[in-house]
């Protein structure tokens, strides 16, 4: 068995929190226009935007280098604005047996708070933590603060 983690962060957004989930489960092709200095590009490949167990591939950029990540929506509830994204494919699956993120969207009086989780296993001792993803995580979402959009 690999060496397993865990990492949690939170970000708060001006952005609403029913857009900010929107985005995550329906629109994630719309991450390019929000963050264009980070996400390259969201691809259909299975399913319907935003249903469980469809599959897409993010493209983004980690230190100025183009990556890729292919995901399938593991689970969502749209009540409690959760998320869960497991990686099946690209960069990330070539150092982690496993790796899974969960995005929960709590809206605050004016501003969001979106807590990431991901938990992972890693293929061997020596692989470091996935803090470049987590780090583009949190810049994907605060970058989420000049969106004025109303939920569609």
């Amino acid at each position: 068995m690999g060496v397993t983690g865990k990492m949690i962060i939170q970000a708060d957004t001006k952005c609403n929190g029913d857009v900010v989930y929107e985005l995550l489960r329906y629109r994630p092709n719309d991450l390019s226009i929000v963050a264009p200095d980070h996400v390259q590009g969201c691809n259909l490949h299975e399913g319907q935007w935003g249903a469980i167990g469809s599959i897409t591939t993010y493209t983004y950029l980690i230190g100025g280098k183009p990556q890729a990540s292919k995901v399938v929506i593991e689970a969502a509830d749209d009540n409690k604005k959760s998320i869960t994204f497991r990686a099946i494919g690209g960069e990330t699956m070539q150092v982690y047996k496993s790796f899974r993120s969960t995005a929960y969207v709590k809206q605050n009086d004016e501003k969001s708070l979106v807590t990431w989780t991901f938990e992972y296993e890693k293929m061997r001792e020596g692989i470091p933590d996935p803090d470049a993803l987590v780090d583009i995580t949190y810049k994907i979402t605060n970058a989420m603060d000049s969106l004025q959009l109303q939920p569609q």
